[in-house]
């Protein structure tokens, strides 16, 4: 247990800091979540429209430091290429 005021005020922001980013990775995952459900109903405009609203989001989390950029890059570029591959 922390015995220094700093310390206890680290937990407690830490505790905060935690329930945001976990709130904002669920946010990312839903949005990814649409997508692949637009996928498999096989609706390519609706999961078009759910990667524009997607990638914002997707950005915004490596911007706030949930999610390596490269992590960020690989799951935009599989997505869309699952939207293209569905087109065809």
């Amino acid at each position: 247990m922390a015995n220094h005021a700093s310390a206890l005020k680290r937990i407690r922001r830490n505790a905060r800091r935690a329930d945001i980013n976990g709130a904002r990775r669920g946010r990312i995952r839903t949005f990814i979540k649409k997508i692949e459900l637009a996928l498999t109903a096989g609706d390519t405009k609706a999961a078009e429209e759910a990667l524009k609203n997607a990638q914002p989001e997707i950005q915004r989390g490596v911007a706030k430091g949930i999610m390596p950029k490269n992590t960020a890059a690989r799951k935009i570029s599989r997505l869309s290429a699952r939207i293209k591959a569905a087109k065809n």
